[in-house]
């Protein structure tokens, strides 16, 4: 039992870099210790990067720490030493773990080295004729490793040296002249040489992308930054107007925040994975054995170019713009009803208030900036900006989230659309879908389509003309076509129009019906479609088309 709590403490005891009892102990400030020159060692290599960390925990500090050594630690490490050596040699034995050696015919010891021309592995005794005997002078050495019996044929019991590019696999020389005549083989070393050049082509990629995510970590860092700045701005300008809308801009503030550190937290742990890949590379480009070196290496799975970053764009400034044009439009809609005291307005005076403008000026005065949200995007939608959309035929690298559509080409605006409010698209390609959507609808199956269900309404819009479509239901709509199409909303009375744009405005289509729940703006396209959202300014007396 005691020699038992003896190998426990040695593992504690040692250095995580060099697997050794520590050497000259130094303790880093997130509690874990390393021998001094290992830890001096691979800080080094992260000079270039001013960034340092503990090859553990990954935990990171700047600058970098002064080391001292751990003097408590440095006489534990002494006691142990002095304890191994009056201990039993039973650490010298082979354990389930180990290589034996193959030569010991009583307890077998560990095997230190491999013999390629004795194919076999020997422990310390056994193998001393190796280094004193002449006739085994020329025999080859190498580290011995459980991948040891690997680097054998099977068939002739030969040491596999040559590498068989037709079947991408190690054979032996009576392999070559066998069942593998005629192919294209070269040497091991050859092909390691090749391979190595692809190792290093490798790392590279990992270490460009790891740059690219560090990158992309400052740009969320400078996010989190503006979103609390323009939060403080907002909250700050509203209560003038009124106390209640605090608490909106706050859940909207940590609403965002979450967003970004979840993204934060995603990017770090792909950074830790890049860089596990990177250094189980590095550890196998020093291999010396060069079957081992391609068998390992060809397993492997291929390193692909970067995906490229998230939808990551520093537009904080434009998260509570919605919310002090909603308060200021509001504020003037109190002062205009209470601007005569006393003064009420009959049902009949407010329909009219509330009636669909006539003009295109009266429409964009009513205008709402949408955005797209590449959270609920098909992974065949390639963006551009936050409000430009492609379908194309392949799919992209976009990560998994319960609001993405699985099987339809289809996208939701970020904002939810209640009151009054306008917008125009502008599209091309063979064909699209125009839509307005619950942000319930469902986002598998034929049910997610838009006006598949009673939760969405759309307008497809063809070379050939245009078709209303909901719960379902297929209703043909006449009128000029156009590449711009506008759209109106009057969430409360239930109204929903669309027009085609162009020298004049022309209505499509109306819907009156009943919504029960706030909208979202949506798009289907058909591969080769594109559409995007149009900015509306309306300045002086001058419309533009």
């Amino acid at each position: 039992m005691a020699l038992q709590a003896s190998r426990l403490d040695e593992k504690k005891l040692c250095c995580s870099i060099c697997l050794d009892l520590l050497k000259d102990p130094a303790t880093l400030p997130c509690g874990h210790n390393y021998c001094m020159k290992c830890i001096k060692r691979h800080w080094d290599g992260e000079d270039q990067k001013h960034i340092h960390s503990c090859p553990q925990c990954r935990q990171t500090f700047i600058p970098r720490p002064a080391l001292k050594k751990n003097t408590m630690l440095a006489g534990l490490v002494e006691e142990m030493k002095t304890e191994l050596r009056i201990a039993p040699a039973d650490h010298c034995y082979a354990g389930p773990g180990d290589v034996a050696c193959d030569v010991c015919s009583e307890r077998k010891l560990k095997a230190i080295k491999s013999c390629l021309q004795c194919l076999v592995s020997y422990c310390e005794q056994h193998l001393q004729p190796h280094y004193d005997v002449a006739a085994f002078e020329k025999h080859k050495l190498v580290d011995t490793s459980k991948s040891f019996k690997k680097i054998i044929c099977s068939c002739h019991n030969e040491v596999v040296k040559i590498f068989c590019r037709t079947d991408q696999q190690c054979i032996c020389i009576l392999c070559s002249m066998d069942e593998h005549r005629g192919h294209d083989t070269v040497s091991a070393a050859a092909e390691r040489k090749e391979k190595q050049r692809e190792l290093g082509v490798s790392r590279k990629k990992i270490q460009q992308r790891i740059q690219d995510r560090e990158k992309d970590l400052k740009v969320l860092q400078q996010e989190m930054k503006a979103i609390a700045q323009s939060a403080d701005k907002a909250v700050k300008d509203s209560e003038k107007i009124f106390s209640e809308v605090k608490q909106q801009i706050r859940s909207h503030q940590k609403s965002e925040v979450t967003r970004t550190r979840e993204l934060q937290e995603r990017i770090e742990n792909e950074i830790t994975e890049l860089r596990r890949q990177e250094a189980e590379l590095e550890q196998l480009s020093h291999t010396q054995d060069h079957t081992h070196f391609l068998q390992t290496y060809t397993s492997l799975p291929q390193v692909n170019e970067s995906a490229g970053s998230p939808n990551i764009k520093n537009h904080a400034v434009q998260y509570f713009k919605d919310v002090m044009t909603a308060v200021s439009e509001f504020k003037t809609k109190l002062q205009e009803i209470h601007f005569v005291e006393g003064t009420t307005v009959s049902q009949s005076e407010a329909e009219v208030c509330r009636a669909e403008p006539k003009t295109r000026a009266e429409f964009l005065r009513l205008s709402r900036e949408l955005t797209l949200d590449s959270n609920t995007a098909n992974t065949s939608l390639l963006f551009e900006g936050d409000k430009k959309v492609k379908c194309l035929s392949k799919k992209m690298l976009y990560c998994h989230h319960a609001d993405r559509f699985a099987n339809r080409h289809q996208v939701l605006s970020r904002e939810s659309l209640t009151g009054r409010c306008y917008w125009e698209v502008l599209w091309s390609g063979g064909a699209l879908s125009v839509a307005v959507s619950y942000k319930t609808i469902s986002r598998t199956g034929d049910e997610s389509l838009f006006g598949n269900n009673d939760r969405s309404w759309a307008l497809e819009c063809y070379k050939s003309g245009y078709e209303l479509r909901h719960n379902k239901i297929r209703t043909p709509v006449s009128g000029p076509h156009s590449s711009r199409i506008g759209i109106y909303l009057d969430h409360r009375a239930g109204v929903l129009s669309f027009y085609s744009i162009s020298k004049t405005m022309t209505l499509l289509h109306r819907v009156q019906t009943s919504f029960t729940q706030p909208l979202c703006a949506g798009f289907w396209l058909y591969v080769g479609s594109c559409v995007e959202l149009c900015e509306l300014k309306l300045s002086g007396n001058r419309v533009p088309f």
